[in-house]
């Protein structure tokens, strides 16, 4: 069965898994969330992935071990395509997050970004497509930036929000609405995840070579990861 549309009881299941996050109230409903979470979303997957290629449904357990909220389940379900710059996609609650870009950014290619920031000729053409970005609701993430100058940068640099970036992801959300519920979803999402794939085409081809360096170094040396 192709996609019909995501569910809407989603909404109500991560709002009462919020009220009630234990182990206890999961197992009561761990079906309910294969029927109305999961399985639209895998859905969904399945009709993106011909345009962007393979994706990645994250499990739905938070890793505690190192947390302070020791809450055992995640209050989203998350969407990614299985790419060095990636697509995202996640629904909650508060409805849908879009984006995508490089979330981990290897020391060498967060470099190599700042250098482009501050290279004129490179910012010129980036400034270009932010604004074409925001144009669609998209805005940088800034999650993790630094507070101030990276070392090398002066203070009063005219691009020091940019150069404040680790991540390199661009998003915008979306409230419930009744487009979501209904096959039309498929097309939206799409839509701008293709908005999405002119930022990851930028990244690719400004940081490709510290990206293919990165992958291969991770390959040599990350064998044992899960």
């Amino acid at each position: 069965m192709g996609f019909e549309g995501l569910d809407r009881d989603a909404v109500s299941f991560y709002a009462e898994l919020r009220a009630d996050n234990t182990k206890t109230w999961w197992t009561a409903n761990k079906a309910r969330y294969d029927a109305v979470v999961r399985g639209p979303f895998e859905a969904l997957g399945a009709e993106l992935e011909p345009e962007f290629g393979a994706v990645k449904i994250f499990r739905p357990y938070r890793d505690v071990r190192f947390s302070a909220d020791k809450t055992p389940y995640k209050l989203h379900i998350g969407m990614v395509s299985q790419a060095r710059v990636a697509h995202y996609l996640q629904l909650s609650e508060d409805g849908l997050m879009v984006g995508g870009g490089l979330y981990d950014v290897p020391p060498a290619a967060l470099a190599r970004f700042r250098d482009a920031v501050d290279d004129a000729r490179t910012a010129e053409d980036l400034d270009a497509l932010l604004a074409e970005l925001r144009t669609a609701g998209f805005e940088l993430l800034r999650t993790d930036a630094l507070k101030t100058a990276p070392r090398g940068y002066r203070t009063d640099h005219p691009r020091l929000q940019l150069l404040q970036l680790k991540r390199l992801a661009v998003g915008r959300r979306e409230p419930p609405a009744e487009w979501m519920w209904t096959p039309d979803a498929y097309d939206i999402i799409a839509d701008e995840w293709r908005t999405v794939s002119t930022w990851c085409a930028w990244l690719t081809d400004t940081l490709g070579a510290e990206l293919m360096e990165a992958a291969q170094s991770s390959r040599r040396g990350g064998s044992d990861r899960a």
